[in-house]
C-alpha cells in the first residue's frame, strides 16, 4: 500500500475524513472513562517545529503517549535543519528512523518538498497556506454539538489566511456554504478560491455575511511572522471583530469557534469568547482526539 500523507484536507476523501472524525469521538469517549487503547505500541512520531506551538505539540505528543507510542520534539536550534541541512536530506534520514513525521513550518512548498523525500507519512502541523489538523478538530467539534455540517452556513471573519484556506477545502469536501468576510486587501489566495467557489463566496460587509449563520469563526488578525503588521491590520480589521452585534445576526443557536491563541477584544470580544455560543475550549481539547485518530489512520 502506498504511503498516505496529510498535507491538506484534500489529501483524504470525505469518507476517510469522516472515519477519522468518528474514530476521534470513540477515542474521546475512552478518555472520559480513563480507558486507553494502545494501538501504536512502539511507534515513533518525529515532530519538526519551525514555528512555535502549544496545541499542536501537546496534542500530538500526548496522543502518541496515550496510544502507546512516543514523540520526539525537534526544534530548529537543536537540529541540523537550523544549521542549513536541506529539508530533503532531513526527510530521508528521519524517515529511516521514525514511523511518521509532523512538520510545522512557514512556506508550504517546504512541506511539499519534505513529503517528496519521506519514506513515512508526513503530517502538516501548520504551514503559511493550510492548517488541516485544526480543521479536523473543528469538524469534530461541530459534529459533536450539532451533527453533520453539510448544507450549513459557515462564516469566516478576518484574514484570508491558512485557516481560511483550509475551511475553503472543507466547504467543498463536506458540501457546506462558506462565506468569507474580510477587507478587500486580505482575500484568500485566488487559486484556492477557484477550486472551492461552488461552495464559497466573499461578502465584505460582515453583518450581511453573518446573517443566519450556523457557525462563525475567526482568527488573529496578524498570524505568526506578521507581528510587525499588527497595528496596521488592527485598523483595517476592526469592523470584522466578532462581538454581540455580529453574533445577533447569526442564528440564535449559532456556534463560535477560534483556533487560538486569541487576542481578547481584538478579533473577538471577551463576552463572545467566554459566552454560551463559544465552543472554543472544547474545540481546543478536541485537537488531542482528532490528532490521535489521524495518527491511527496513517500508521495502521
Amino acid at each position: 500500500m502506498s504511503i498516505r500523507h496529510f498535507i491538506t484536507l484534500n489529501s483524504l476523501s470525505r469518507k476517510e475524513l469522516e472515519s477519522i472524525i468518528n474514530r476521534a469521538l470513540e477515542l474521546k469517549e475512552q478518555i472520559k472513562h480513563k480507558k486507553y487503547t494502545t494501538t501504536l505500541n512502539n511507534r515513533v512520531l518525529g515532530m519538526i517545529f519551525e514555528k512555535s506551538s502549544t496545541r499542536t505539540r501537546v496534542s500530538f505528543e500526548t496522543g502518541m503517549a496515550q496510544l502507546g507510542g512516543h514523540a520526539i520534539y525537534l526544534a530548529p536550534t537543536g537540529t541540523q535543519i537550523g544549521r542549513g541541512e536541506p529539508l530533503k536530506d532531513t526527510a530521508r534520514v528521519l524517515s529511516k528512523m521514525v514511523d511518521c513525521i509532523m512538520v510545522r513550518t512557514f512556506e508550504h512548498e517546504k512541506l511539499e518538498e519534505f513529503t517528496n523525500y519521506s519514506d513515512v507519512p508526513v503530517i502538516n502541523g501548520l504551514s503559511d497556506s493550510f492548517h488541516p489538523c485544526q480543521l479536523l478538530a473543528d469538524l469534530l467539534t461541530y459534529t459533536e454539538a450539532r451533527g453533520s455540517i453539510e448544507n450549513k452556513k459557515v462564516v469566516w471573519l478576518g484574514d484570508g489566511n491558512n485557516m481560511c484556506h483550509s475551511y475553503m477545502n472543507a466547504a467543498r469536501i463536506f458540501n457546506f456554504e462558506l462565506v468569507i468576510s474580510c477587507p478587500k486587501d486580505f482575500v484568500p489566495a485566488s487559486e484556492i478560491y477557484e477550486l472551492s467557489k461552488e461552495n464559497t463566496s466573499i461578502e465584505h460587509d460582515p453583518f450581511k455575511a453573518v446573517e443566519k449563520a450556523d457557525l462563525v469563526i475567526t482568527d488573529v488578525w496578524a498570524s505568526m511572522g506578521q507581528e510587525s503588521e499588527q497595528k496596521d491590520r488592527k485598523e483595517k480589521f476592526i469592523k470584522y471583530q466578532v462581538n454581540s452585534e455580529i453574533m445577533a445576526c447569526a442564528k440564535s443557536n449559532a456556534l463560535f469557534m477560534h483556533c487560538l491563541p486569541a487576542h481578547r477584544d481584538e478579533e473577538v470580544t471577551e463576552e463572545i469568547l467566554e459566552g454560551q455560543q463559544s465552543v472554543v475550549w472544547e474545540e481546543a481539547g478536541n485537537r488531542l482526539h482528532s490528532s490521535k485518530a489521524l495518527l491511527e489512520f496513517l500508521l495502521n
